[in-house]
């Protein structure tokens, strides 16, 4: 399989020729050239994966007529998203399913995440798209319970509409890709996230988007080029229990479209990615300052949510409703009742030595140590 005949399938089935600009082709090329080459797909890697590529293909054709024949669209506004990062496995998807409480906020639900088109507002009737929604898996392991369809999804789909996201990086060994995604300057997917963002607005109330996925962290200045006035929550963890977890999600994920999969490279991977994160965030608020942060310790959270939640709202500017307030204290109620167990799994399994992880992160959890305890 090779990108052209992707495309070449992707316009056969929609009908449509448009792509919008090249900004998505060069990520496309190497994912499909790092799939084929590196990552040894089995038979269900090869039944799900390219097809699923196909789909964000036909979807940015879909969206590129919806612009084409309503420019009105890029009339709507975006203002002030609030962004959510951090570590993976730090309480930012619990975050996110309190904030999706809020009735005055928008988030990117669950059967828009994949196909965004047509914009809601079109659509007369029960969307069709939600009973094709599944409750969102990573392995064999659910997330944190959550709203069903109409719950909030992180924004990886939607970037990778630009073929720029780190989703596939969970689905095999694709090395060639994960260096590049590293490397390259995501502002091209950022600014066609900013245009999904319009579409999914347009025709329908006008709410602040909280928009959520750690992967945020390794990309801060392109998220302020696409979205100059965002700001920032960010949730922290050690960093020793993250990344245990997170490498036993991507074995799980691994597995359903490899029979080779390589626990040694995703302990690695996983090492590089959030060690490299982490330290871009530290750089970045070292030279640009604290002010668009806010920031939440996971023991806190832990301990009481609702009080980090309307701690943040306050430095939002924005109220917490009677709602809100009851909606989230049922949600995280029945939280508590289906948290997964933690991590039994054997760090060796993945390449991992504890010593060894500190100090890569030395310097972020010396800052994170003081985020989290400044003066709010």
């Amino acid at each position: 399989m090779t990108s052209d005949e992707l495309m070449e399938r992707a316009t056969a089935q929609v009908g449509l020729t448009d792509f919008g600009d090249d900004s998505f082709r060069e990520g496309l090329e190497l994912l499909v050239d790092a799939f084929r080459d590196e990552a040894h797909l089995n038979a269900t890697g090869e039944a799900v994966i390219y097809p699923r590529l196909e789909r964000t293909l036909g979807q940015r054709l879909q969206v590129e007529d919806w612009y084409r024949r309503h420019p009105e669209i890029d009339d709507v506004a975006v203002r002030s998203p609030l962004f959510g990062i951090g570590l993976p496995r730090t309480g930012s998807t619990a975050l996110s399913m309190l904030l999706a409480q809020d009735t005055n906020r928008r988030f990117i639900r669950r059967w828009e995440s994949t196909t965004p088109c047509p914009p809601p507002s079109t659509v007369v009737g029960p969307d069709p798209r939600i009973d094709h929604a599944l409750d969102e898996k990573v392995g064999s392991r659910s997330h944190v319970p959550d709203d069903g369809p109409n719950g909030p999804m992180e924004c990886l789909d939607i970037l990778g509409l630009d073929f720029k996201t780190h989703l596939y990086l969970a689905f095999g060994r694709i090395p060639t890709y994960a260096d590049w995604l590293l490397s390259t300057d995501l502002e091209s997917a950022y600014r066609y996230e900013r245009r999904v963002l319009k579409l999914l607005s347009w025709g329908m109330p006008n709410k602040p988007w909280h928009l959520k996925t750690p992967v945020h962290a390794l990309y801060i200045p392109s998220i302020l080029a696409a979205f100059p006035d965002a700001r920032f929550v960010m949730t922290h963890r050690d960093p020793t229990d993250v990344l245990l977890s997170v490498s036993e999600l991507f074995r799980d994920v691994f597995a359903n479209f490899t029979d080779d999969v390589d626990c040694e490279y995703i302990g690695s991977l996983n090492l590089r990615v959030w060690s490299t994160a982490m330290d871009r965030v530290v750089g970045h608020r070292a030279a640009h300052g604290d002010e668009r942060f806010y920031d939440i310790d996971f023991r806190a959270m832990q301990a009481d949510p609702l009080a980090e939640v309307r701690a943040l709202y306050e430095w939002l500017g924005e109220p917490v409703s009677d709602d809100f307030a009851a909606g989230m204290a049922s949600w995280w109620q029945h939280s508590q009742e289906s948290r997964e167990p933690a991590s039994a799994a054997d760090p060796a399994t993945f390449g991992l030595d504890v010593g060894a992880i500190r100090p890569r992160f030395a310097d972020y959890v010396a800052h994170a140590e003081r985020w989290v305890n400044r003066e709010k």
